[in-house]
């Protein structure tokens, strides 16, 4: 169980910092021009700030359990990470765009998983 929390961990940071980075370095004009439609709807630092919750998330799944530095902060960025997909899918849900709203569940889900694990049975 340990190794599938790691692999969930991993794909969640990695998906995170991607999007999380996008955020923080394109304008709102290229995000929506990209598909992120959403971001009409929002300030661009409401966008930035969303990026670095991300990206703080992507690094605070991984580096403290890595580091041994205060490692009950991987599933506290985990349940950052869980309400961040849940803002997200309300959001695509007013905008009925149902395609990332199953995407929002998927990372919600594995999200939940790792905080699961990790504040449970498999605290490191």
């Amino acid at each position: 169980m340990n190794i599938a929390l790691w692999i969930a961990a991993a794909l969640l940071a990695i998906a995170f910092l991607a999007t999380g980075l996008l955020k923080i370095t394109r304008s709102k004009e290229q995000l929506a021009a990209a598909g992120m439609g959403w971001t009409e709807g929002f300030s661009p630092s409401t966008i930035t700030a969303i990026g670095v919750a991300e990206v703080l998330g992507a690094i605070g799944l991984i580096l403290p359990a890595v580091l041994d530095v205060a490692p009950v902060l991987v599933p506290v960025a985990a349940v950052g990470l869980a309400l961040v997909m849940v803002a997200a899918a309300t959001t695509h849900l007013l905008r009925k765009e149902t395609r990332m709203v199953v995407l929002n569940v998927v990372l919600l889900a594995l999200a939940l998983f790792v905080a699961w694990g990790r504040f449970g049975p498999y605290a490191f």
